[in-house]
């Protein structure tokens, strides 16, 4: 005869093995499957600028890490991320090609590509229309950096092109209007003259005093090749170029062809303000 303890084990054995048969098959939750990523799309790539990718799959867990090369600081995943669509954020700090490896939490790779961060380009809008810089970190990054603080912040908002001189620069960043120094500087840079950048008609270099590491946040563009004030020895280090004018040159020679004269102490001021009115990353 059976008895009833017999009938309760068999009935605990048999929910034994469904709970085996289930956490066989997966049942047992979504960390029993791999992930799996099917999709990668970015969405903003900008150097400086945050980033924002998204990775798409299945059984997809913030414990994935995505390797940049170091191309990309303070990675994380976004508090709105799914099992089937991760959002991740980093800073980019190199332009160029930047590798993306995503890894499960084991380490196992899970999905290679590469991206092409672009060299940033500014647009300066002035009351004498648009110009656009595009700048190279990759040579200057400390001056490039430095610009693109500026940018970020307004700084630039309602600042002159307060030195103009027709066949050599045109150049502003510090003040507005009324030759009143603008409040607001961050510390001097360490002076980046000597990395192979020269100034050429069209480029951007930043302007500084007698003190070589004095530059903040003063630049001007060349209206000519200016070649003798590239780096030449340490007792002639030059003015550091951190970029080029590739949109708006005629728009910098209409400036440079405006009349000027000496205001409060200061020669080669145009006349006419030429005011930046904003400063942007656009690229």
């Amino acid at each position: 005869m059976f008895t009833r303890n017999f009938f309760i084990a068999a009935k605990s054995g048999v929910a034994a093995g469904l709970l085996l048969l289930l956490n066989a098959c997966g049942g047992g939750g979504s960390n029993d499957f791999p992930p799996v990523v099917t999709a990668f799309k970015v969405q903003t790539l900008q150097y400086s600028r945050p980033a924002l990718i998204y990775i798409g799959g299945n059984d997809l867990r913030t414990t994935m890490t995505v390797e940049s090369g170091g191309a990309c600081s303070s990675p994380s995943f976004s508090s709105t991320s799914t099992t089937s669509l991760l959002a991740f954020n980093c800073t980019v700090t190199q332009v160029g090609e930047m590798p993306l490896t995503v890894k499960d939490a084991n380490g196992h790779v899970l999905y290679q590509t590469s991206v092409t961060v672009p060299k940033p380009q500014v647009t300066l809008v002035t009351s004498s229309g648009s110009v656009t810089m595009e700048l190279d970190p990759a040579a200057a990054p400390i001056t490039v950096n430095n610009f693109l603080s500026y940018v970020h912040s307004g700084y630039y908002a309602n600042t002159l092109f307060h030195r103009v001189i027709a066949g050599f620069v045109a150049q502003g960043g510090g003040y507005t209007s009324g030759l009143v120094k603008k409040a607001g500087q961050s510390a001097p840079i360490t002076l980046e003259s000597n990395k192979g950048l020269s100034n050429l008609r069209g480029t951007v270099a930043m302007a500084r005093t007698n003190d070589p590491n004095s530059a903040t946040s003063e630049f001007f563009v060349n209206l000519v090749a200016n070649t003798f004030l590239d780096y030449q020895s340490a007792a002639s280090p030059g003015y550091a170029v951190f970029g080029s004018v590739i949109q708006g040159m005629d728009v910098i020679d209409a400036i440079a062809a405006k009349s000027t004269g000496t205001q409060n102490g200061f020669t080669d001021v145009p006349l006419t303000d030429v005011t930046v009115t904003s400063a942007s990353q656009v690229n």
